[in-house]
């Protein structure tokens, strides 16, 4: 017997799930009770030219896995540095329903994850947003936080001259006022968002505002950083998505409380961020990526596939 499964594609998922209804089917997850500490864990494997990655997730819907590649060389290669495959399936029966593009799935709740935390963290009025990297997170960023806060303005940091102008392109195009910066623009920034493959810190954190609001995604592993220690010591509120995986792949935090300038416990959980306002004090929100954050919005894009192809 042959069985086809659907494929949900690119334009399939940002079409059946805008990046404002990621954000609230994550926030709703984690306020209904949803642990990240007790998600399962992620693999991750060291290949010749690169890394292979198994996020494997469970919750009271659904189970899925993403099956996830990160090839530093292709960039010189013209192709996608990540790239993924995502399987949900049946929770009860464990019987595969659908593969999703994994590479688009996590374009769009990256920067959602990152929009649920800032909707907790930044000042209700933050206009100016500082973006530093020019490929899909960074865009997605853009799109996932004026979803949640009154962006008017966009300045893009970037190594790639032309890319950073390609995205300040379109997100002109898009209606917000933008230009290309330095890392100096983050003095008048009330968010910053650094989406890199960097592996030291992006910016002198002594240089930020107060308030400032501190999203970092770009790094998963202990000795990578895209922040300094200066950012997260000013920072009021440190948020993780889990104080353990934090522990183990965040090297902004890790190395942050190897030099004492922040304490384990002082880490704030991610479900336990949803529950406060915004305050005035500057915050910091460092994301690795969890497998969980990859099955609440797969499952929300296939049961609205399923509901279109009934309808």
């Amino acid at each position: 017997m042959t069985v086809t499964l659907p494929y949900l594609d690119e334009a399939d998922i940002f079409g059946l799930v805008p990046f404002a209804d990621a954000v609230t089917a994550l926030d709703k997850a984690l306020t209904g009770g949803l642990d990240p500490q007790a998600s399962l864990q992620r693999s991750i494997h060291d290949v010749e030219h690169g890394q292979l990655l198994l996020m494997p997730a469970e919750t009271a819907a659904v189970v899925g896995v993403k099956l996830g590649t990160v090839a530093p060389g292709n960039s010189d290669r013209g192709l996608p540095r990540i790239q993924a495959l995502y399987v949900l399936y049946d929770r009860v029966t464990l019987t595969p329903v659908a593969l999703l593009d994994g590479t688009a799935l996590t374009t769009l709740r990256t920067p959602a994850v990152s929009a649920v935390a800032m909707d907790h963290l930044a000042a209700p009025e933050a206009r100016r947003l500082v973006v530093i990297g020019s490929g899909p997170q960074a865009w997605g960023h853009v799109e996932a936080l004026r979803a949640i806060r009154p962006l008017g303005h966009v300045t893009v940091v970037g190594r790639d001259p032309d890319r950073a102008a390609a995205l300040v392109a379109r997100v002109r195009d898009s209606g917000l006022d933008a230009r290309v910066g330095s890392p100096d623009d983050v003095a008048d920034a009330d968010v910053v968002v650094c989406a890199t493959t960097a592996r030291q810190p992006l910016f002198d954190g002594r240089r930020l505002r107060p308030g400032a609001c501190v999203v970092a995604v770009g790094s998963h592993e202990a000795d990578v950083r895209e922040i300094d220690d200066a950012t997260i010591s000013a920072a009021e509120r440190v948020v993780v998505e889990s104080r353990g995986v934090a522990l183990r792949e965040a090297g902004d935090i890790i190395q942050a409380v190897r030099a004492g300038v922040i304490r384990e416990d002082s880490l704030i959980e991610l479900r336990d961020a949803v529950h406060l306002t915004p305050t005035t004090g500057s915050s910091v929100f460092k994301s690795v990526g969890m497998g969980w954050q990859d099955l609440v919005v797969a499952d929300l894009a296939y049961q609205r596939w399923t509901e279109k192809r009934h309808a």
